[in-house]
């Protein structure tokens, strides 16, 4: 962790502890600080005949990408956090790579939100660090598009382009056919395009340009 750069360690760390506390705390924690539905509060049963009631809170739009759902889910965030985060902090600098960071996550809970306002209609918590892992993923993808990759699961080295979309696709995929449905897909999607929208800002390929050229 000595060679992580500071943001990206930063947020592995806190990323750790705070599921660290969910093994002590984890009711409270999850129904104040996982991302639920916007909507008027709704009565989550407890078991025993007990129940509380939930909602929506401004907060969580950040909070839930603190949260996870088992040590595989934090593990697997953490370590595509840690490979791809590292690169993309060292290039963009700490400040910048927070504020993508971020952006990406709000990019995911919304997509998340108008997808369970308007399609699935489930009132379930979203929680988990992959809106933003997602997005810099995207951006690794986009600015180092021919770095090969070896991945586990696919036995010769693939650029990292193909594997953006490759993903991506899989991901579409999977929130379309409701395949995996206790996985947020559609969140995956909002952060990527949330991070995509942020890398054309920064490098003048929108309507509406950045005072500096920030990625090229």
């Amino acid at each position: 962790m000595s060679d992580v750069p500071p943001v990206t360690r930063a947020l592995v760390i806190a990323n750790v502890v705070m599921f660290g506390l969910q093994q002590l705390f984890y009711l409270p924690m999850l129904l104040n600080l996982a991302l639920w539905p916007i909507g008027p509060a709704q009565l989550m049963p407890l078991g025993h005949g007990a129940s509380v009631l939930v909602q929506f809170e401004p907060w969580q739009l950040i909070t839930y990408a603190f949260l996870h759902g088992s040590v595989g889910h934090v593990a697997f965030n953490m370590l595509g956090l840690w490979s791809v985060g590292t690169p993309i902090e060292r290039l963009l600098g700490a400040r910048a790579y927070l504020f993508y960071y971020f952006v990406c996550v709000l990019g995911a809970a919304v997509a998340q939100l108008l997808i369970v306002a308007y399609v699935s209609h489930d009132f379930v918590p979203t929680l988990g660090a992959s809106g933003g892992v997602f997005g810099v993923m995207l951006a690794f993808g986009m600015i180092y598009p021919h770095q090969k990759l070896m991945l586990a699961f696919i036995p010769v080295p693939i650029s990292a382009w193909l594997f953006v979309i490759i993903y991506a696709t899989i991901e579409l995929f999977s929130g379309v056919l409701k395949i995996q449905p206790g996985v947020a897909h559609f969140a995956h999607l909002g952060g990527m395009l949330a991070g995509i929208v942020l890398i054309l800002y920064w490098r003048g390929q929108l309507p509406i340009k950045p005072k500096r050229v920030l990625i090229r």
